[in-house]
């Protein structure tokens, strides 16, 4: 293993033999001539990455992808098929609800039983269990049996179990989802605080603003493979480009291992010749690192953004007035059209998103070749600094997911002027002063 690697993956898969009925497990075990009577199911397959120390990578992908059981071969608790895993220093994992508890035991107990298994002494542990059970915030409850908690109560107990035990690899998986939100927040605090400390840790979530938030880096996984990794923006990018815009790729290149495009290639349901001149590349604040994608049944070719002062050009200002007129033209008609925008901080963090369909605004029907403008106004209320805005279409399918049409990540760079010694993303309209005493 890499001296530079608390965690190493190699060719790592795992196979799982699946029976049609009972007695087909006994006819192949006495088969004289070794006939199988099952077929294979694979789980994992070739799955590589190394995790540096000090690392926070998350794993996202659809239910069925091998999340969970890529975590539970890195933690011990499965056997890989082939390949190998190696993790360097202490280990500390919550897999899923209640996992390593005994239900018959109470809260005190199973504490003490984890923190063995752990390698933790007795002393050690009863340091630390005081502020186990402020962190888990479950009072008296941890000398009752673990049967009797609620989810949450299992969830909280464990997870403070496993951070007090000194990891130097913190594996989670979905479990922090049963936790209140309060709960989530202090979770996510500690975690900033084992990233300060150099620890590592490896997480699976399905929530993508987690992984952009907290992440240094992020794998894709999908039918059992590594669909993409690397740098989050760009993973949680071929991510929702497969869960929303399907019918931009098939099947086939959905399963195989790539690198990212700056501009994958989509299906057009006409020649590029006949698409009107995309005028959005000369407008101003263009970011002509945008990512786009989509089946391009109508597309976005033009913005203008203008204040109460006119064009806006060089940037925006803290509490101006914004219009932003959307372009669109229809290579087909669509029904239940969809547009929307949203604006994200460098670091991929949504701070505010909206469209027409959940504002309650009809569009008008439109033809093939058509074009459209739809106005968005809002105030930039915003503290000073460096945003994206990022422009889509979609189709509104109710018996699916919404179909991406043509969407625009960070289509436009947003830089926010204005003297301020506030922090944080949003400008709340905040007055300091003195009540009056009448």
């Amino acid at each position: 293993m890499s001296s530079d690697s608390a965690i190493t993956v190699r060719g790592l898969g795992k196979d799982y033999r699946i029976y049609g009925r009972p007695i087909d497990r006994i006819r192949e075990m006495y088969s004289v001539h070794g006939r199988n009577y099952h077929s294979v199911f694979t789980a994992l397959n070739d799955v590589s990455f190394d995790v540096a120390p000090g690392e926070t990578v998350g794993i996202i992908g659809p239910n069925g992808s091998g999340k969970s059981t890529l975590l539970e071969m890195v933690c011990g608790t499965l056997t890989p098929t082939r390949g190998t895993v190696t993790v360097s220093g202490r280990l500390a994992a919550l897999l899923e609800l209640g996992a390593g508890f005994n239900p018959a035991f109470s809260g005190r107990e199973n504490v003490y039983l984890n923190a063995a298994l752990l390698g933790i002494s007795k002393e050690e542990i009863e340091e630390r269990f005081e502020h186990i059970v402020e962190f888990a915030g479950i009072g008296e409850f941890v000398e009752h049996p673990v049967s009797t908690y609620s989810s949450g109560m299992y969830v909280r107990l464990a997870f403070a179990t496993a951070v007090n035990t000194d990891p130097d690899v913190l594996i989670v998986d979905e479990a922090l989802a049963v936790g209140d939100i309060r709960f989530q927040r202090k979770c996510f605090r500690l975690f900033q605080e084992m990233q300060k400390a150099g620890r590592t840790i490896l997480f699976v979530t399905h929530s993508v603003d987690l992984v952009q938030a907290h992440c240094s880096r992020a794998i894709y996984l999908k039918s059992g493979e590594v669909r993409s990794k690397g740098e989050p923006k760009t993973v949680i990018q071929d991510y929702l480009e497969d869960l929303f815009g399907s019918e931009g790729a098939n099947e086939s290149d959905a399963a195989t291992p790539r690198e990212p495009e700056a501009y994958p290639k989509s299906k057009q349901s006409r020649p590029e010749q006949d698409l009107p001149r995309d005028l959005c590349s000369s407008r101003p604040l263009y970011n002509p690192n945008e990512y786009r994608w989509g089946d391009r049944r109508a597309v976005i070719f033009d913005y203008v953004l203008r204040s109460e002062d006119g064009p806006i050009r060089g940037g925006f200002e803290r509490g101006q007035k914004i219009s932003l007129n959307v372009s669109i033209n229809l290579t087909e008609s669509i029904d239940h059209l969809i547009i929307g925008f949203t604006v994200k901080t460098v670091d991929g963090r949504t701070v505010f998103g909206a469209n027409t369909r959940d504002r309650n605004v009809q569009l008008p029907g439109l033809g093939a070749g058509e074009n459209l403008t739809v106005q968005f106004g809002f105030v930039c209320a915003l503290i000073p600094g460096e945003y994206f805005l990022s422009i889509g279409i979609a189709q509104d399918d109710q018996s699916r997911d919404n179909i991406a049409v043509d969407r625009r990540y960070d289509l436009i760079h947003m830089p926010v002027r204005g003297s301020s010694g506030d922090f944080g993303v949003a400008d709340l309209g905040l007055s300091i002063g003195f009540p009056s005493h009448e």
